[in-house]
């Protein structure tokens, strides 16, 4: 699934075609989605300038002219396609990608002022999208539960230590919560914590101010390279444009079981352990 890097990527691929921009065709073509599109979803994009655009954890916002923000969620196999990405038959890879990108999944387009042309791809249909009024977005249940951005100030080693405090669960899992920081997902997570020399099964009221210290600029350093990368392609995830992102050259953890640990004079061997269903990679050498 899309992590923050990823949606970030997507969002900042999507501003230069849709802000400042007005909507004149929207294309609809089934229902539903994971859920069922809004009532009279196209009819009330049509016609409607974006303002912004921006995200709040894996969410991405088009904040409309009349105080609408169309909320979108990618799910596992969204993407949003800008201007002629070429199309796929199947089985075949799309353009410069390496996934196939069939047109068969083009469930919503989008005819933007300008000449642009915004396409919403998504394979499985997890990915799910919402109109709602721009005062009452903090509130809705997308976002009334999330914690701070992980990249924002707010995210701080105080912040962390007071929330990580008689919490039983392991780190990993406290890292996932959405609550405690919004927008973090198993890949960074991962990284984070081979990062900042932490077991992934360490209970997360068990870390000391010390190893605070060192994981809230770890969250913060991986987030920020895997920005710069374009996030990393697993199996679904491209840009805008149809590119691949290219962080998962970088992964130190992820995906890299067996392997002699990245880490300068460790010499540990990466271990994949499974949690709350999830795979988890780390070394059990310098990861304590």
């Amino acid at each position: 699934m899309p992590e923050l890097p990823e949606v970030e990527t997507v969002v900042r691929g999507l501003r230069p075609a849709l802000v400042g921009q007005r909507i004149l065709a929207v294309d609809q073509r089934r229902a539903d989605l994971r859920f069922p599109f809004p009532t009279d979803f196209a009819r009330r994009l049509e016609g409607r300038r974006v303002e912004a655009i921006d995200r709040r954890a894996k969410y991405i916002l088009a904040r409309l002219d009349d105080g609408m923000v169309w909320l979108a969620h990618l799910g596992m196999t969204g993407r949003f396609l800008v201007g002629a990405v070429e199309r796929a038959t199947s089985g075949q890879a799309g353009h410069n990608s390496g996934w196939a990108i069939t047109s068969a999944h083009d469930h919503l387009l989008l005819t933007v002022e300008g000449g642009a042309t915004v396409t919403y791809n998504d394979v499985r249909r997890f990915g799910f999208m919402d109109l709602i009024a721009g005062e009452a977005l903090e509130a809705s249940t997308h976002l009334k539960a999330l914690g701070p951005e992980p990249l924002s100030d707010a995210f701080s080693p105080g912040y962390l230590a007071a929330r990580l405090t008689g919490r039983k669960t392991p780190i990993k899992s406290a890292l996932l919560d959405q609550s405690v920081v919004a927008g973090l997902g198993n890949i960074y997570v991962c990284e984070a914590l081979w990062r900042a020399g932490i077991a992934p099964e360490r209970l997360a009221g068990d870390l000391t101010k010390a190893k605070i210290d060192i994981l809230v600029p770890a969250v913060k350093a991986i987030l920020e390279a895997a920005i710069a990368a374009g996030g990393s392609s697993l199996r679904d995830f491209v840009h805008a444009d149809g590119e691949l992102g290219y962080f998962q050259h970088s992964w130190d953890a992820y995906d890299r079981e067996g392997e002699i640990c990245r880490r300068p004079g460790c010499g540990g061997v990466m271990r994949r352990i499974v949690q709350s269903g999830r795979s988890t990679f780390y070394c059990a050498k310098h990861q304590r």
